[in-house]
């Protein structure tokens, strides 16, 4: 016969209840009481009928991660994190991309839920804040990145501004004062984007530094070809009467398609060029120089976002949540 709940509270010397709590996932059990069930979940082989949880909660127990680009290193390790920390809640994550479409993003935000998944963590690109809170109303849906519905959704973010102006900061200290900006995109009116700039912008002004436009390049996408054109059309276009010698990347793809364009221009990163990108992917520790960068505490928003859905399931009326998860500079070989 399959060992059932009675068994395990039996071997744990704690109620039926608290054996169902901790199998459940919910955060409410003390850690000692916690590792007891555990270990007595472990020792009988104990296996929860999730059909009949599902049934009896009225839940699929499936939750969807909707990111614009699965191929994106940083969208990538972060949908990992929300897999590894869904299953400790015995949850199972469908992860699509909407590929930065308006359309997908309404379709994946408010489409139909609750006969295939429970709720919806979604990092939208286009979709604006008032038409997020509109389609997310009384929804389980918790929002990633900086396209908030302020008061009305859960939201998990970090702080853009400050960590840009951090960045740009770096770059000053280490004497640098030509500095340009790789990653606008005015045509997405995006929200990271004008986060990034505007903490750019502040860092130069606190400076004394006079803002140049011409050091801002905007770009279509945020991946490596876009960073090398964007670098070859800064140094083909001249700035004034001083070279750049220092560029702030808002993505560390786009500061490696840009170290890859220093290069081929036989300039030297940081002798010539020192630069910073944004997000900690695996490619940048390993580049030649390694590249610092801003690094967003992935495995926090992942946990934090997750944490918010299940609020946000078992009371769809709370307020919303609006979270800023923790960033770090990383100094590396790209800017010193």
């Amino acid at each position: 016969m399959p060992v059932g709940l009675r068994e395990v509270a039996a071997r744990a010397g704690v109620s039926v209840r608290t054996v169902s709590n901790v199998a459940n996932g919910f955060a409410h059990v003390a850690p000692d009481t916690r590792r007891r069930v555990q270990e007595a979940i472990d020792d009988l082989g104990y296996r929860p009928n999730s059909a009949a949880r599902q049934l009896r909660r009225g839940r699929t127990e499936t939750v969807s991660l909707v990111v614009p680009e699965i191929a994106s290193p940083y969208f990538a390790q972060l949908a990992s994190l929300v897999v590894r920390i869904a299953e400790d809640r015995g949850w199972t994550v469908h992860i699509d991309q909407t590929d930065g479409q308006g359309d997908r993003e309404r379709q994946m935000i408010g489409g139909p839920l609750g006969q295939s998944v429970d709720g919806v963590i979604c990092s939208p690109w286009v979709v604006g804040p008032a038409e997020l809170a509109r389609l997310g109303a009384g929804r389980p849906l918790v929002l990633l990145g900086e396209r908030g519905a302020t008061g009305t959704l859960d939201h998990v973010a970090v702080d853009n501004v400050a960590a840009a102006a951090e960045a740009t900061e770096h770059l000053l200290a280490c004497g640098r004062t030509r500095i340009a900006a790789i990653g606008g995109q005015p045509h997405l009116d995006n929200g990271t984007a004008g986060q990034r700039l505007e903490g750019y912008r502040h860092a130069l002004r606190r400076a004394g530094l006079p803002g140049d436009d011409r050091l801002v390049m905007d770009v279509d996408r945020l991946h490596r070809p876009d960073g090398a054109a964007a670098m070859s059309e800064l140094l083909d276009r001249g700035t004034g009467s001083a070279p750049v010698d220092a560029v702030f990347c808002f993505t560390d793809e786009l500061a490696l398609g840009a170290a890859r364009t220093v290069h081929e221009r036989g300039l030297r990163v940081p002798d010539d060029v020192a630069l910073v990108g944004f997000d900690d992917i695996e490619d940048g520790r390993y580049s030649t120089p390694s590249l610092t960068t801003v690094a967003p505490d992935k495995e926090q928003i992942a946990r934090w976002a997750l944490d918010c859905l299940a609020r946000r399931i078992e009371d769809p009326t709370r307020p919303g949540e609006d979270l800023v998860a923790a960033h770090a500079l990383v100094v590396r070989e790209s800017s010193s």
